[in-house]
């Protein structure tokens, strides 16, 4: 059986998902928006990130992954799936479920410079700074959290969990 800890409720979910959308509305007028979705754990939070951002924009994915199975980051970037609209002289903002080491997003930004857009900011339901080897800037944040495996409105382990409408720690039988 698998004990979870509530981290982020339903409510506060929704709550600060409408914040980042008025804000990113705010900043992005009048620019071409690319919002860009690394899959998977992304999908949900993107999804309603965008339904409270009141602009035109093009939505793309990107799947990459350094976790596997594991609780660990392995430090290895992979590309399963590119982005495939163009991207050059465009406003890009990349969502992510969670930003930890920062290697991900490090490597996603450069890429994405490389193919000429005009900028590059990210969007992250959960950041947890003290992980980071690498140093990045989070644009936008959901809510800070300090400690703990999560699970839940996409987040996952080893594919599973992913569904649960908030954010829990996983505290044993995982």
């Amino acid at each position: 059986m698998i004990e979870k800890e509530e981290v982020v409720s339903r409510s506060d979910i929704a709550r600060r998902v409408k914040e980042l959308g008025r804000a990113i509305t705010l900043d992005y007028a009048g620019r071409r928006l690319v919002v860009i979705g690394i899959l998977n754990g992304a999908f949900i939070f993107l999804a309603d990130l965008v339904r409270e951002i009141e602009l035109p924009m093009e939505i793309d994915f990107i799947r990459v992954s350094s976790y596997g199975s594991s609780t660990c980051s392995s430090g290895t970037i992979q590309c399963s799936k590119d982005t495939e609209l163009e991207l050059a002289g465009k406003d890009i903002l990349l969502v992510e479920d969670i930003v930890d080491t920062g290697r991900t997003i490090a490597c996603l930004r450069e890429l994405l410079l490389l193919r000429k857009a005009e900028s590059v900011r990210v969007c992250a339901m959960i950041d947890k700074k003290e992980r980071r080897a690498v140093e990045v800037v989070v644009d936008y944040v959901g809510f800070e959290v300090p400690e703990g495996f999560l699970v839940g409105y996409g987040l996952d382990h080893a594919q599973q969990h992913r569904q649960y409408p908030a954010i829990y720690k996983l505290v044993s039988g995982w």
